[in-house]
């Protein structure tokens, strides 16, 4: 074992930290986690926890699933890299492809495009669906639209279209020709309307009159999560998505879902975007599709894109994108296992059953707690609870507060993320009832210490 007073001296001495001010974690050394098995963590310290964040959205099938761990010491034995650039491939990838299609089915997507990671997914995403309007002979259409509060990695073209200004600020300028609407987000939105279903007409309205002004036939798609994640668990009213899909296919836009998070059962189904009836052109798939054994993505494509690619006869049609591990055969080989049992456990309807335990104990602990906001949910496991300060003005709770509550839950053995004033849960979607219920009794302990 690690010296634990050696982790400890160097604790963020030598690394920068995503998603964190360096100060802050030389100041406030993170969390130093070293197990992992089931739903459960431990730090260094031996303190064992649920881990309701779930790694980061991505750890579906928990720390244990040996058949994902078995079929990545496997391949390492027997082809641990080489690339499916042109002119080579490995058996691994044609496999998965297949799966995928399988899966996918229902949605629409017959063909996979295969990337290291979810922002790896978006950028490939947006940059073929500027290359699709190009080969049909469009090549005006070159814009991106997406909503406020949407979270798509952070390469330049996803930060581009990201719409929280914490992943955007310090690094513009970003690529021009993004534009975005408001989110149909009840409880915060520049129409102060509580209604979902009025409050996502008044969004469809902003896309149509954004669409106006830009001019259609300058935009090459609109990209949304079928659930806003990262932006603090937004789900949108059932009307939202399905009109986004007409006005897209009215004005000849394509639609990509950025399912890096939703996908492989999160909300209770297999896509975000089938949550809502929706089948969109493009998806960004990533995180779950591995358990985040292993750095793997997939961007799904529609038939009706394949087809243009596939029957072009210019050579614009030639994808100029890729990476250095695209199609893994470590991660191809995660993929295959990590899909077999997400299938065979049915973890979609663990997932359903669960989320909707969990929102029922947040609503519960709202009513107890004049410092919870908002309580969002109800759509799989990814809810998250909004702190305020003062309920009427909607003031956020100051961060020192929001700090004592996660350690306070932390404490008590349960692990939760903080993003701005929301606590957010994403477990695993193999837990318990019992895990819930712990998960709820450690959040009024969190609570009830500010």
């Amino acid at each position: 074992m690690k010296d634990i007073n050696f982790l400890k001296e160097n604790n963020a001495r030598q690394i920068w930290h995503p998603m964190a001010h360096p100060a802050d974690s030389q100041a406030n050394p993170p969390d130093i986690i070293t197990e992992g098995e089931g739903v459960e963590i431990t730090d260094v310290d031996g303190h064992r926890m649920i881990d309701a964040v779930g790694g980061l959205w991505n750890v579906n099938l928990g720390y244990s699933c040996a058949p994902v761990k078995a079929a990545i010491s496997a391949q390492l034995e027997k082809l641990p890299y080489y690339s499916i650039f042109r002119g080579t491939s490995n058996d691994n990838v044609i496999e998965l492809g297949w799966m995928l299609q399988q899966f996918f089915a229902e949605d629409g997507l017959t063909r996979a495009f295969y990337t290291s990671g979810g922002s790896d997914s978006v950028e490939i995403a947006l940059r073929l669906a500027r290359q699709y309007h190009k080969v049909r002979g469009e090549g005006g259409r070159v814009k991106y639209l997406s909503l406020k509060k949407g979270y798509h990695g952070t390469h330049t073209l996803g930060a581009s279209v990201n719409g929280n200004a914490n992943f955007r600020t310090q690094y513009e300028p970003l690529m021009p020709g993004c534009f975005h609407i408001p989110a149909p987000y009840p409880y915060r939105n520049p129409f102060n309307e509580t209604d979902p279903a009025r409050l996502a007409q008044l969004c469809l309205a902003a896309l149509e009159d954004e669409i106006a002004f830009q001019g259609a036939e300058t935009i090459a798609a609109f990209i949304m999560e079928p659930v806003l994640g990262a932006g603090g668990v937004i789900p949108p009213h059932e009307s939202f998505m399905p009109g986004v899909r007409e006005i897209c296919d009215r004005h000849g836009i394509l639609l990509i879902a950025d399912e890096v998070i939703t996908a492989f059962g999160r909300t209770g189904d297999w896509s975000g975007s089938r949550h809502w009836g929706v089948k969109p052109d493009l998806m960004c798939t990533a995180k779950a599709i591995t358990n985040g054994y292993f750095p793997f993505g997939a961007v799904m494509v529609s038939e009706k894109v394949a087809e243009v690619f596939e029957n072009d006869k210019t050579g614009k049609g030639a994808i100029g994108s890729g990476y250095t591990y695209s199609g893994h055969p470590v991660g191809a080989a995660a993929a295959i296992a990590c899909l077999q049992e997400t299938e065979r456990l049915q973890v979609k309807d663990n997932a359903a059953a669960r989320g909707t335990q969990v929102y029922d104990g947040l609503l519960a602990l709202q009513a107890k707690y004049d410092i919870i906001g908002d309580v969002r949910g109800g759509h799989g496991l990814m809810s998250a609870i909004e702190l305020v300060s003062d309920r009427t003005a909607k003031t956020p709770l100051d961060k020192g507060a929001i700090a004592r509550i996660h350690r306070a839950t932390y404490e008590d053995g349960v692990m939760v993320r903080v993003s701005g004033p929301n606590l957010i849960l994403s477990p695993p979607l193999v837990l318990t009832s019992a895990h819930v219920d712990k998960i709820l009794s450690a959040l009024d302990t969190g609570l009830s210490a500010a």
